[in-house]
């Protein structure tokens, strides 16, 4: 899930920096400000601050009417240990980058949510030896930003670690606990069923522990979806896992539901439109769900050429559209109505032919090219009865979507 989050961009902060020069919010020293609704935390989407070419909070903010922004990711520090950075690297206790993009925010009346976890990098779940330490680490960003609401990333791979795992549902135990009102959502990995073993997992262990956080969410996306439809399909069947695990009913499980999309085109080749976010925006307000965010806002402007030569980017999204597009979406689901601009309409793209269907007897050498779940793939080197896809430096090449 998400590959794209912190390989793609270098570091690039001289943007929101120089954003950072204007007014300061009216807080005390440790930050804080006055808390948002918590739909607009709900509707927060994803930026990265540091990384994959970040673009101006500000602008996005004029150009939207979005008030809320989901930062992401803090991590433990690359060489190990228990407190807590940015993608590994920035330590959050010298952090002036990130702050100075907060205040821009918070001084135009917006607010930030902070998310923890991802797919890369080490987690503190991983390095802090247990649920109190992890939870002090991330006390630490909470107080240093004054936060009021803040993000459980939790899938691949940390979620198939037990252990991680437990720490990180018991810090987030711990937070809620010693930070009244603070927003707490839960974010894992998608499926055609709604969510797989290690995310069940973690909601059991979520529910062992007596933990309830404002939401789980799931991102459908990167596992063989195909639109909306396959989208909304699997909210529907993790509204189910919600009632069967913690014994809600129906309404109950979707006003503890959210949704995280990924806009334009996924890490594997799915393409999302606007059409695709309007049809889940629908499924999620009329449902009362109480989450609708996406990855990322680097992604929501067009590419050069707009497909990227049917490529996925961690800097615009691969689809025709607007700067911004996407974003509107989570205005809406906000319970606002966005400034009035003229939609760039988004085509989904012809779909390729699909090539002769893998085999595991057949010996393939370098550029031969097969189908695979819908995929076309073409060999790098000599191969026999591996898998397409089965691993990420395995023998094949995603072509993309078939």
């Amino acid at each position: 899930m998400r590959r794209l989050r912190a390989c793609l961009g270098a570091a690039a902060v001289v943007g929101l920096a120089a954003a950072g020069t204007t007014a300061l919010v009216a807080g005390n020293a440790s930050g804080a400000t006055t808390a948002l609704d918590n739909r607009w935390y709900a509707a927060a989407p994803y930026l990265m601050p540091l990384d994959n070419d970040p673009p101006d909070p500000a602008a996005i903010m004029d150009a939207t009417g979005l008030k809320a922004f989901q930062l992401a990711f803090i991590l433990a520090p690359d060489g190990g240990g228990c407190s807590p950075t940015w993608g590994g690297t920035a330590p959050v206790s010298s952090d002036t980058a990130v702050r100075s993009a907060i205040d821009t925010i918070r001084a135009k009346g917006g607010d930030v949510s902070v998310s923890i976890g991802g797919y890369g990098g080490t987690k503190l779940g991983q390095s802090c030896s247990d649920a109190a330490s992890t939870a002090a680490a991330y006390q630490q960003v909470i107080t240093k930003y004054g936060l009021h609401a803040i993000d459980f990333d939790l899938e691949e791979p940390e979620y198939e670690n037990s252990a991680a795992i437990k720490n990180e549902i018991g810090a987030a135990k711990i937070l809620q606990q010693n930070n009244p009102g603070l927003y707490v959502s839960v974010t894992t990995a998608g499926t055609a069923d709604g969510t797989g073993w290690f995310g069940k997992q973690m909601l059991l262990e979520a529910k062992s522990q007596g933990f309830t956080p404002n939401n789980f969410s799931i991102m459908p996306f990167d596992g063989g979806f195909n639109g909306a439809a396959s989208q909304t399909g699997a909210l529907t069947n993790f509204n189910s896992i919600l009632q069967s695990t913690f014994g809600w009913d129906q309404a109950t499980a979707y006003a503890h539901e959210g949704f995280s999309g990924m806009n334009g085109r996924s890490d594997t080749g799915e393409y999302f439109t606007q059409a695709d976010f309007r049809t889940v925006l629908d499924y999620a307000t009329s449902h009362h769900m109480d989450r609708f965010t996406f990855w990322s806002l680097n992604r929501d402007r067009q590419c050069t050429p707009a497909d990227n030569g049917g490529r996925t980017s961690g800097t615009c999204s691969s689809v025709t559209q607007n700067s911004w597009d996407f974003a509107t979406y989570s205005v809406q689901f906000a319970g606002v109505t966005p400034p009035t601009n003229t939609p760039t309409p988004s085509p989904t793209p012809t779909p390729t032919s699909c090539k002769t269907a893998w085999s595991p007897t057949a010996v393939y050498t370098s550029g031969n090219e097969v189908s695979y779940h819908q995929h076309n793939w073409k060999a790098k080197w000599w191969t026999q009865n591996e898998v397409p896809g089965a691993a990420e430096w395995g023998p094949w090449q995603d072509e993309g979507a078939c």
